[in-house]
């Protein structure tokens, strides 16, 4: 008598088993962002607008749903684990597709180092008689060093560490609520105060959503798990969800920081990152521990995850030439790690010793930015242009309308970044383009592709162990 397993056929090499659901995907896009973020650059916002944080965050939103709707759609159309580069490439054309990818670089690898530099800022803060740069050689030396021997995921720590985080901020709010009903900051729990009042500008609103879409940072991430998620099709709502979720985080905590600290006086020399502060002033010396141990443990998940990322994105990208093979696609075959890209990853943090949260931001918005407008612009290349799907109403609005607004608020979101990171950027992007002329021969050929979704250290075999790739 025959029997039939019923047991799951193990996954073939090199493939990605679709194990994860709706929320799992959402908990890693908001573990990416890092909710305590707000309070990060709380003090450098609220500068920027006049004492009005939530209205930036409520601009910045409002373009980011738009943004994740195209997302949505474009994971949708191209069901494979993917990016703004992949999109931009196969609806548009190969060579857009690069620089697309080419000035989403400046997030890959600014990203660790701006982990670095929050870490940082917290010490300097706890610690105001050590030097900034001794944290961050030490940050960087360990980071790197428990990257360089091993890559493998870190999602369920990232999950106890979002939990804790918002637990967190949860205790935070109920406490600043009340203390405002006690007569603290502004004396209230109700008020428009902190999206509107006189001295707030529209085009410093502007300005700070241009600071705050940092905090955003992430949620196009979700993108990169569509293969691992049990169903494409939830990916768009997964996208969605984890903008409106991690917007509405934003907005309370936000709201309730304003209203207890309507201006940055209180946070005397530390307005570049306050959130040491403001856990001192609301909760004294136990609940500043508490916080900043929450905002750490945060920031240093998102900083292994960034950092990881970035040097298997090198990597992949040395693979297939897209980078000198040599340095960028080797890894070590005794740690099987790219090792050269981390110790390279890591060495650019070492950076964060010297520049300031408000200008890498802007220069991580910057390559976010485009990339957001590209998504839209594809979604209408896509749908409306390469299919033809713009003869019903319907589609009008869903293929053209929508992208369109998401791509014009982007567009303005990144024309009022700070100057030097839109000098900076640019810079970037002409060496980009200097860049894929020589890669395409003055474009007598198509630009090199690299496939996102090849596994961080090789293939992965049934029994789940990594191995070193054939040349």
């Amino acid at each position: 008598m025959t029997t039939t397993s019923t047991a799951p056929a193990p996954a073939r090499s090199g493939t990605l088993r679709r194990n994860l659901g709706l929320w799992a995907i959402v908990g890693l896009g908001l573990g990416y962002m890092t909710p305590t973020v707000v309070f990060d650059t709380f003090g450098i916002v609220s500068d920027e607008t006049s004492g009005a944080v939530p209205a930036a965050y409520l601009v910045a939103l409002v373009v980011m749903m738009f943004t994740a709707v195209s997302y949505g759609k474009m994971a949708g159309a191209i069901p494979s684990a993917g990016s703004a580069y992949t999109y931009v490439r196969e609806s548009i054309h190969p060579n857009l597709g690069f620089m697309v990818g080419w000035t989403s670089l400046i997030d890959y690898v600014l990203l660790p180092m701006v982990n670095c530099l929050i870490i940082r800022l917290y010490l300097e803060q706890v610690f105001p008689d050590v030097p900034g740069w001794i944290w961050v050689v030490i940050y960087c030396a360990v980071v790197t060093a428990l990257i360089y021997f091993t890559m493998r995921g870190t999602s369920n720590v990232n999950m106890i560490l979002l939990v804790f985080a918002i637990v967190v901020m949860t205790v935070f709010v109920v406490m600043v609520i009340a203390q405002l009903a006690n007569g603290a900051g502004d004396g209230t729990v109700a008020s428009f105060k902190p999206f509107f009042h006189d001295g707030v500008t529209l085009s410093a609103v502007l300005t700070g959503a241009t600071v705050v879409c940092f905090s955003f940072i992430g949620f196009d991430a979700v993108t990169m798990y569509a293969e691992e998620a049990k169903t494409p099709k939830i990916m768009p709502r997964a996208i969605l969800l984890t903008v409106v979720i991690g917007g509405a985080i934003f907005l309370i905590a936000g709201f309730f920081t304003q209203l207890r600290f309507p201006t940055n006086a209180p946070f005397g020399e530390f307005t570049d990152d306050p959130l040491p502060q403001i856990g001192l002033i609301v909760g004294g010396p136990v609940f500043q521990a508490i916080f900043v141990s929450a905002g750490f443990a945060a920031t240093l998940a998102s900083g292994l995850a960034s950092h990881a990322s970035v040097s298997r994105m090198l990597l992949v990208m040395g693979r297939n030439n897209v980078l000198p093979r040599r340095f960028f696609g080797y890894i070590d075959p005794k740690t099987h790690t790219p090792t050269l890209n981390i110790v390279l990853v890591g060495a650019i943090c070492l950076l964060a010793m010297s520049f300031s949260l408000e200008l890498i931001s802007a220069f991580i918005n910057f390559g976010a930015l485009i990339a957001f407008t590209f998504v839209n612009i594809s979604v209408i290349a896509w749908f409306a242009i390469r299919q033809g799907r713009r003869k019903s109403f319907r589609d009008i609005v869903t293929f053209i309308v929508l992208p369109g607004i998401g791509m014009v608020l982007t567009g303005i979101l990144w024309a009022n970044l700070h100057a030097d990171a839109l000098i900076g950027g640019l810079i970037w992007t002409a060496i980009g383009f200097a860049y894929l002329l020589i890669l395409t021969r003055g474009f007598r050929r198509r630009a090199a592709a690299f496939d996102e979704n090849q596994p961080v250290t090789g293939f992965t075999s049934a029994v789940g162990r990594d191995r070193e790739p054939t040349p």
